[in-house]
């Protein structure tokens, strides 16, 4: 897990070299081709990558773009309407039947059908019209960390692309060495504060929840932790009863119209005794709130994906901390294939 969280900004800079026409061909194609709106289709880590796309377009780029749970083909077998309709698949293997199943579908009825996936000879790959490789090579960790890292590189380039983002196309460049900076911040104290917690709320908002989502599966998958991604706002709607003192709390910040309200949520959290640690981009800091340290990208879309790659390699501390073995979580295996 750790070889591989550390080789993704080699694997971003491949991506972008060797993907990065092929990713902006089709965000040509999409821009061209009457768009009205946008599914994405994923499981587990994958999705939380489509659900940070997803954010993307709609925030940044005003299109309608939701997640399309699989189920609604491969169990209800509900009629689509795919005419103005792009489809977008975010997965590691390209494996699974379901999400094979949902965009055969979706391509019979009309969308346009699309996959960002680390296998182009898979059977998900075969399913649409249009494959993006990752080009993460082999992933053996069961923990996805490189081919996230790509997935929501790859989401960020065709958003970019299909938007006309020149800016963000350009700041792109620069993200390779972003990340290995990245790699270089010491996320000890995490490693310390968490060490023996067995539940822990991952806060986010806007595309940094579902980097939260990430964050806490993660949590769950290596290091055997409940740990709870929510919204800064809808941790408020009834979850913010649990946070009495001593609750570890992480808040991720990055920069943009979120970040104030992410700090001042960590900081009622720390007055009330939580035991919070807070991830903040840029100089827009929380006084007495403890933080860790991350590594600002050339562009504020960007710092999510600087946040999590810094996260890997503590994450994987933290497992070995408490005892476990992160390249061998209980009861999983590297390819899930669900129905």
């Amino acid at each position: 897990m750790l070889a591989e969280a550390q080789s993704a900004p080699d694997v971003v800079a491949r991506l972008l070299t060797q993907s990065g026409p092929t990713i902006d061909a089709l965000a040509q194609r999409l821009a061209g081709a009457g768009v009205a709106a946008c599914v994405t289709v994923a499981r587990g880590s994958s999705d939380h990558a489509a659900s940070h796309f997803a954010y993307l377009m709609l925030a940044r780029g005003g299109l309608l773009t939701s997640s399309l749970p699989p189920s609604i083909v491969t169990l209800h077998h509900a009629p689509l309407r795919g005419d103005r309709l792009a489809a977008i698949a975010f997965s590691q293997s390209g494996q699974s039947p379901d999400l094979v199943q949902t965009m055969t579908a979706l391509g019979a009825s009309g969308a346009v059908t699309a996959a960002m996936v680390n296998d182009p000879a898979s059977p998900l790959a075969l399913a649409v019209s249009n494959v993006v490789d990752l080009c993460a090579g082999a992933e053996r960790s069961v923990a996805a960390t490189k081919s996230f890292i790509a997935q929501l590189v790859a989401g960020l380039r065709l958003h970019a692309g299909w938007m006309g983002d020149d800016v963000l196309q350009q700041a792109m460049l620069t993200l390779p060495q972003t990340l290995r900076a990245g790699l270089q911040v010491d996320w000890s104290a995490a490693v310390a504060s968490l060490r023996n917690v067995d539940r822990l709320y991952v806060i986010g908002r806007g595309a940094g929840l579902s980097i939260a989502g990430e964050m806490a599966l993660k949590f769950k998958e290596v290091c055997g932790i409940q740990a709870e991604a929510f919204s800064s706002a809808e941790v408020r709607h009834g979850p913010m009863a649990l946070v009495n003192a001593g609750y570890p709390v992480l808040v991720l910040a990055p920069r943009g119209v979120e970040q104030r309200g992410l700090h001042e949520l960590a900081s009622e959290l720390h007055d009330r005794g939580a035991k919070v640690q807070c991830v903040v981009a840029g100089d827009f800091g929380v006084p007495a709130v403890p933080s860790l340290p991350t590594v600002a990208a050339a562009h504020e879309a960007l710092d999510t994906v600087s946040m999590i790659q810094s996260f890997y390699p503590m994450v994987e501390a933290l497992a070995r901390a408490r005892g476990l073995d992160p390249d061998h979580p209980k009861h999983l295996s590297k390819v899930t294939r669900t129905q």
